[in-house]
């Protein structure tokens, strides 16, 4: 079949098959990043730590997620899974993003598209079948607090997926299949336009699988546009809109099976904004509105009734930013802006039945105003000074004072010493305070301070780069579900206190050879699952005429599963390989295998991961 495919593709389009030349790679380019600053900036004016995931990365393991690429390659942060593909929600569900004993599911860490926040409006957490690697041109990771910029749910860091643009005029299509393991199917479509001033992108993809378990099945299906027309040399504006729905089954843990448990879930995001960009000044105005649709059915152990009700649930998020940024002087950046978030949940119950809508569990909603100011200046050619400052007003939990500092110190031609303080935040969530019994109303702000000295060189014309980081956190005020005389509260009681050392190197050895390795070191004071104590990866790339190959060995060791008197640890290696041959210039053929040493092993309590696991397929360029 596939070969059939192969000449029906070549036949039709008339596609050429001479080999397409290699990639060069620029060493001694520096990266740019927004997510730090707002404004597009040089990663080595900044104090903080930020980790930058390119295409070219994300999509060499043929992957249509982003987090399993960013598990690998950024030190200190991990995803949980519990199957071969798909996440989902509810009781047993994977796609935590933890950093330094901080995770998503909590809301302690937020995820950014273009620098909007995404996440479940009643929960909190993100939902992390949405993020897909067709809309992605790279991802930036900033490790530690970015509560400055972002507000609450940035506490632990930021992973903002910057979406993809058509710089030069024409059309590019891209065709994206494969197929594996437990009936697993992935496809993608991807049409690029630019003619003058506007640009467009269409995009579409659907993947199912049976994954290693009985009633473990997951079907997803999507679509991105984008639409963009730059005004002039100055001035650009686009709109842009992404879907996602999925259907799943869970069938619990292995120790306590579950029946009839399926999920129908409906995500989107839709934003539309104006840009600036002069020699002295550039900022921006945006809108979003980010909202979701949850059917869930809970389902019944095997002794027990089946449920009679559907869970039912419907969030939004609708939020305005603006910035702007203006060089003053030499050396000098200040960015001001302001941000407004209304975020609106409700939740009820549907009988499976008749289908009638029972009475509201909750409908509630929180507005969020903040404004904030990020000074930088240059005060020698080898010093940076950055401090920042934020003031934010939720509607329940009143005004909270955010501020941030460091410095950087270039000692060298090619190398930055930074120090950085910051502060991170969280507001309590609308389940946490009005839906079902733990609620409690007078819920405060989590809050935390975050303390980081890190070294960064590039040596060989950058061929050769690598960085290290030491860390401390120390926070109050966090939210426990706790016993008391009345029954379970949510109350503001637990603490943390993490330390840790995180390290990455990447080297360029020629045209031929690349190598890149991460390492991280966790302290917890308080142990929390999904967090590993010591997580190291290294890789190493390929790239010879019309062949590439890509391997990554990953070990995870400390990984709690279970905390409190039942402790339960994971310790686990994962070895991957991809590898892809350009048939032509139009069509490459591409296999991989996943956890090649056949490990046992589990990330969820009771969810055994599954053992080696195989996709093929084909890429074609039209």
């Amino acid at each position: 079949m596939k070969r059939f495919l192969i000449t029906v593709s070549l036949a039709a389009t008339g596609l050429s098959c001479a080999a397409s030349p290699a990639d060069s790679t620029a060493h001694g380019i520096d990266e740019v990043v927004v997510t730090g600053t707002r404004n597009s900036t040089d990663i080595r004016h900044l104090p903080m730590t930020v980790s930058v995931i390119g295409r070219d990365k994300l999509t060499e393991k043929q992957r249509n997620n982003v987090l399993p690429t960013l598990s690998e390659q950024v030190p200190g942060l991990f995803v949980t899974a519990r199957s071969m593909a798909g996440y989902a929600v509810s009781d047993g569900a994977a796609g935590n993003i933890s950093m330094r004993g901080l995770g998503s599911s909590a809301g302690r860490l937020l995820v950014l598209i273009d620098g909007h926040p995404q996440y479940q409006g009643i929960f909190g957490h993100s939902i992390s079948d949405s993020y897909q690697t067709l809309m992605t041109e790279q991802v930036e990771v900033l490790r530690g607090p970015a509560s400055v910029l972002y507000g609450s749910n940035a506490m632990g860091g930021v992973v903002n997926i910057v979406t993809r643009k058509m710089t030069a005029d024409g059309t590019k299509t891209d065709i994206n299949v494969g197929a594996g393991s437990y009936g697993t199917f992935q496809g993608e479509l991807t049409n690029r336009i630019r003619k003058g001033k506007f640009y467009s992108i269409l995009a579409g993809q659907y993947s199912r699988t049976d994954n290693h378990r009985r009633r473990m099945d997951f079907e997803q299906y999507g679509g991105y546009m984008k639409l963009g027309y730059d005004m002039s040399a100055n001035w650009t504006a686009y709109a842009d809109a992404d879907i996602t729905h999925f259907n799943a089954s869970y069938p619990g843990a292995v120790q306590t099976p579950m029946y009839d448990a399926r999920q129908w879930v409906t995500r989107g995001v839709v934003s539309a904004a104006v840009e600036n960009r002069y020699d002295r000044t550039s900022g921006a105005i945006s809108a979003y509105y980010n909202f979701g649709r949850h059917k869930i059915n809970d389902g019944h152990k095997v002794d027990k009734e089946p449920k009679k009700n559907y869970f039912r649930s419907d969030d939004a998020m609708m939020g305005i930013s603006l910035y702007q940024s203006v060089r003053l002087f030499h050396g000098n950046r200040i960015t001001v802006g302001a941000d407004l978030q209304h975020i609106y949940g409700k939740a009820w119950n549907k009988v499976i039945a008749t289908g009638e809508d029972l009475a509201p569990i909750g409908d509630e909603s929180e507005n969020d105003i903040a404004v904030y100011a990020d000074f930088r200046q240059d005060i020698t050619t080898w010093l940076t000074v950055d401090a920042g400052i934020r003031a934010d007003h939720h509607s329940q939990t009143g005004t909270e004072w955010i501020p941030q500092g460091g410095l950087v110190f270039r000692t060298t031609r090619n190398g930055e010493l930074k120090a950085m303080v910051g502060k991170g935040y969280r507001n309590p969530t609308i389940r946490e305070m009005y839906f079902w019994r733990p609620a409690n109303s007078d819920l405060r702000p989590e809050r935390m301070m975050n303390y980081e000295l890190s070294w960064k060189q590039r040596l060989m014309d950058g061929a050769l780069r690598y960085g290290v980081n030491v860390f401390y956190i120390n926070g109050d005020n966090l939210i426990q579900n706790v016993m008391t005389d009345n029954g379970p509260k949510f109350i503001n009681t637990g603490t943390i206190e993490n330390s840790g050392i995180e390290a990455e190197l990447s080297w360029n050895i020629d045209s031929h050879w690349t190598l890149n390795n991460n390492y991280s070191l966790l302290h917890m004071h308080n142990k929390v699952i999904a967090s590993p104590e010591f997580k190291g990866f290294i890789g190493g790339g390929y790239t010879g005429g019309r062949w590439k190959a890509n391997a990554g060995l990953q070990y995870i060791r400390g990984l709690y599963t279970e905390t409190g008197t039942a402790e339960t640890k994971e310790n686990f290696c994962l070895l991957d390989l991809t590898v892809s041959y350009e048939a032509c210039r139009s069509i490459t053929l591409w296999a991989r295998g996943e956890n090649l040493l056949a490990q046992k092993y589990e990330i969820n309590r009771g969810y055994p991961m599954p053992r080696a696991t195989f996709m093929g397929g084909l890429h074609v360029r039209l």
